[in-house]
């Protein structure tokens, strides 16, 4: 059965929801795990949806946060450098085109420079709002992204849309009080209001003081 939502405003997660980032995001950070002998299941388990600092703190709870951040920032920098096998997940073009003249954002975990040179390498334009690490003190599963880009919109948290893909997201888009769509494998049984297998699910229809989204 068709869903249709409304929203006065649309928030987007990056990888995993509009990108494709997978293979190159779980290579590095299984080369980062076998440096530190940890199980690369339970790294992959943790990664997702969570800045690098704090998914090493969760880790390695024991190591000084100081080292985190040095490491997270040359993860940061090979992950910037190694766009080969980005993509744009099915539909992102055309939801963010639909979506153009609405207000919307793009929510992410990633520094403004993984973020440019991810959403260029999958050919997709960065919306002119957004929220990315350098912006929030708290990463996901905390809603302070979400709440901070409602606050750029103008547009109580109540009234906004998230479309996430992570375990982590889609908790901080439900803490945040929105609605959430999960996208893709990993948003199921996640508590996402819905979850579609792609971006291709989603018709957009903007409103006078809003969109309205229907999802097939």
């Amino acid at each position: 059965m068709p869903q249709i939502l409304s929203a006065r405003a649309v928030l987007l997660d990056m990888d995993g929801t509009l990108v494709d980032s997978t293979a190159v995001v779980e290579r590095l950070w299984l080369e980062w795990a076998a440096g530190h002998s940890l199980d690369a299941e339970t790294v992959l388990g943790v990664i997702h949806g969570r800045q690098g600092h704090e998914s090493m703190a969760i880790l390695l709870p024991e190591r000084d946060a100081a080292i985190n951040a040095a490491e997270n920032a040359e993860l940061l920098k090979a992950e910037t450098a190694q766009t080969d096998g980005v993509v744009a997940v099915a539909g992102s073009a055309e939801l963010l085109a639909a979506l153009d003249g609405v207000p919307h954002a793009l929510v992410t975990s990633a520094d403004v420079a993984l973020a440019t040179a991810r959403m260029g390498a999958a050919g997709l334009g960065v919306p002119v709002v957004k929220v990315t690490a350098e912006d929030v003190e708290r990463s996901k599963p905390h809603p302070e992204g979400f709440l901070r880009a409602a606050e750029l919109l103008g547009v109580a948290p109540a009234d906004c849309i998230v479309f996430e893909d992570s375990e982590t997201g889609i908790a901080a888009g439900i803490a945040a009080g929105m609605t959430v769509i999960g996208v893709g494998e990993r948003a199921e049984g996640q508590g996402a209001a819905a979850v579609i297998p792609d971006l291709t699910a989603v018709t957009v229809r903007a409103l006078r003081h809003g969109v309205e989204l229907d999802l097939a």
